[in-house]
């Protein structure tokens, strides 16, 4: 099996996520994803995928994450390893998508606007 490409996105968080035959080892920025997402929830986040498919221990993942915070970039890479896995085997996919781990979550910061304190609270109004 060869190296499988793929990007997963969240918020402004990318992920680009390589996934190889291997032990199970996940390697974030050039460190161990326990290193680099500290809490329990996270790395649950990041296993899920492989849970779901009962796949643990058989790929090694290999992710460039850029942007975003620590929660959005555990959902982008999420995301990709979900997308890796698909194109693995198609049978995964439903298996993923019934989860909801298929689909990009494409909520994102509203923007401000001019005239405006934040995106939807004005200034204060003084009526005198």
């Amino acid at each position: 099996m060869t190296v499988i490409n793929k990007l997963g996105r969240r918020k402004t968080a990318v992920a680009r996520v390589y996934l190889s035959e291997g032990t199970g080892k996940v390697t974030v920025n050039k460190r161990e994803a326990s290193n680099y997402f500290k809490t329990p929830v996270l790395l649950e986040k990041i296993n899920q995928p492989f849970a779901l498919t009962e796949t643990i221990g058989q790929y090694d993942v290999v992710a460039n994450i850029d942007g975003g915070g620590v929660n959005g970039q555990a959902e982008a890479l999420r995301l990709g390893i979900s997308r890796a896995l698909v194109e693995i085997s198609e049978d995964n996919k439903p298996l993923l998508k019934a989860e909801g781990l298929m689909t990009r979550d494409s909520r994102m910061v509203e923007r401000k606007k001019p005239g405006q304190k934040k995106a939807r609270k004005k200034f204060q109004f003084s009526k005198r």
